[in-house]
């Protein structure tokens, strides 16, 4: 799978509003892109880079969007994990993200590994399917997140930094800039 930057216009915002960010939203594609893309309610609102796999259902569902292709499959194939953690440095250098926010898989790991060391906040949704344990790449990454989602009371309660969320919840820019876990 190739990668590259694809330049659309950068979305039109408010000079004014104080509490607009830089976001990079890094996901895999299918499910894990649903999930984020689910939460346009929330980035909608901020300038925004996704990183994500190139599929005919991400390709359309980020049509205007700013999007840079990861290499994949990610799943046991540590050239493209060495690809992606280069291609992280690459679309870390540039203006830097005020949050990183991901649905996982395994793409996200580099980038919010590197995000974190690098100053950025970062941001993990763990799927809703996850119930007792968390998904390999939210346990990877987890010693660098700021904060956790969970949807379920049985896997906040194994991992108590984790906030409970529901499937309906909003998630708030106050609620990212607060936390300091």
């Amino acid at each position: 799978m190739r990668t590259g930057r694809i330049r659309f216009p950068a979305p039109v915002l408010d000079p004014v509003r104080a509490d607009a960010m830089r976001l990079l939203l890094v996901c895999s594609s299918g499910g894990h892109f649903k999930g984020l893309f689910q939460l346009q309610h929330f980035w909608s609102l901020h300038q925004r880079t996704w990183v994500t796999f190139d599929t005919s259902t991400t390709r359309a569902g980020l049509e205007g969007e700013s999007v840079t292709w990861a290499f994949s499959p990610t799943n046991r194939n540590l050239p493209n994990l060495i690809r992606n953690a280069l291609l992280s440095w690459q679309v870390l250098r540039r203006p830097r993200p005020d949050v990183i926010l991901s649905t996982g898989a395994g793409v996200a790991v580099p980038f919010l590994i590197l995000g974190k060391l690098l100053g950025c906040r970062t941001v993990f949704v763990e799927s809703i399917t996850r119930i007792e344990t968390l998904s390999l790449s939210a346990r990877l990454a987890l010693p660098f997140l700021d904060v956790l989602y969970v949807h379920w009371p049985q896997l906040q309660a194994r991992y108590p930094r984790a906030e409970l969320i529901s499937a309906t919840a909003d998630l708030r820019p106050a609620e990212l800039e607060g936390s300091t876990q």
